[in-house]
């Protein structure tokens, strides 16, 4: 059994997130000294490296990070993830599964799920469906919103997906994973032809339109059936909106 630590263990720290636009928007740092550094002694330099390595893109930089994915400092873990998920590479994707089966720290692998879904290998789809199923709020969330990027590869995986994002949409407690499960439902229905698995899929966005307690999953429910452009769903919609119910 994993241990759920609390998470705020890591809350100072990663008070500003790597992929933040307002973190970005400094100079680029230098990537023959950050390739240095990640090789560096301490642990802090080590995490400025591969944070900056979140930015730049280097393909020097893919297996250094790899073996920073198992650094003893869960600080360096974390960057080095968020930094793989931009410089993505086919053989960075099974050191990141690895990680997310047996790293302790939710950061990390919150981290891990957001790389995985970068990566959009067919490989990380049945980890990030597991992850959807059983992890902690912050990691469901983030592979809600991962998944569409590996399940659109193929016919096969959209049709593997839905009945997960179904099921979360109708029962996970967290309200903001049953909206990211609301918009994922809506990109990944796009790739679908007018079958069982569509109709079944309009349903549940119907569902969270009609029942769900919180607006913020009812306004992503309906973004995604107006996206879709799906008669049913528009119709709901509009019917709702004459009787001030949305």
């Amino acid at each position: 059994m994993r241990n759920y630590d609390d998470l705020s263990i890591l809350e100072d720290a990663l008070a500003t997130d790597p992929l933040d636009e307002e973190s970005l928007a400094v100079p680029a740092p230098d990537p023959e000294l950050m390739l240095t550094l990640l090789a560096h002694p301490d642990a802090s330099q080590r995490m400025v490296a591969a944070r900056a390595f979140c930015e730049l893109q280097d393909n020097r930089a893919i297996l250094p990070l790899i073996q920073l994915l198992r650094d003893v400092c869960p600080l360096v873990r974390v960057s080095a993830a968020y930094a793989l998920g931009r410089n993505t590479d086919a053989q960075v994707v099974e050191p990141l599964i690895h990680l997310l089966n047996t790293d302790w720290n939710g950061y990390v692998r919150k981290g891990v799920v957001w790389a995985l879904g970068n990566c959009a290998d067919r490989r990380a789809l049945a980890p990030l469906l597991h992850a959807l199923k059983t992890e902690i709020s912050a990691v469901r969330l983030w592979a809600a919103s991962s998944l569409p990027a590996i399940a659109s590869l193929a016919y096969e995986d959209v049709i593997a997906t839905i009945p997960p994002l179904i099921e979360a949409l109708r029962r996970d407690p967290m309200a903001a994973v049953r909206s990211n499960c609301a918009w994922a439902l809506g990109q990944l229905c796009r790739e679908l032809p007018s079958n069982v698995v569509y109709a079944t899929a309009i349903d549940a966005l119907l569902e969270a339109l009609v029942e769900d307690e919180d607006f913020g999953v009812k306004e992503d429910a309906k973004a995604a059936l107006l996206r879709l452009g799906d008669p049913r769903g528009i119709q709901m919609i509009e019917e709702l909106e004459l009787e001030g119910l949305i």
